[in-house]
């Protein structure tokens, strides 16, 4: 996708010095600039973050017992979701 962007010249000849100097195009750095810009933004908590700062994760204890216990529901209730049924 091509986009145009007026520079003012000072920026423009600073943007010009630095890639011949870096050996980079005009188009990497600027990308390169922009998606930190970006990222910048977006560093907020993950949802993970969220999750565990909310007690969702983590908040219950479990032992061995409530442990095997869980993985016997959820590999049960996804045989149920799975299960074929023949209809005749």
């Amino acid at each position: 996708m091509t986009t145009t962007v007026r520079l003012p010249l000072r920026l423009e000849q600073t943007l010009g010095r630095y890639c011949v100097e870096h050996r980079r195009s005009k188009s990497e750095v600027i990308i390169e600039l922009l998606e930190q810009r970006f990222a910048a933004e977006q560093s907020e908590k993950t949802p993970y973050e969220l999750a565990c700062e909310a007690g969702f994760l983590g908040a219950i204890e479990s032992d061995e017992n409530t442990a095997s216990e869980a993985n016997t529901r959820v590999k049960a209730a996804i045989a149920r979701k799975h299960a074929r049924t023949d209809a005749v």
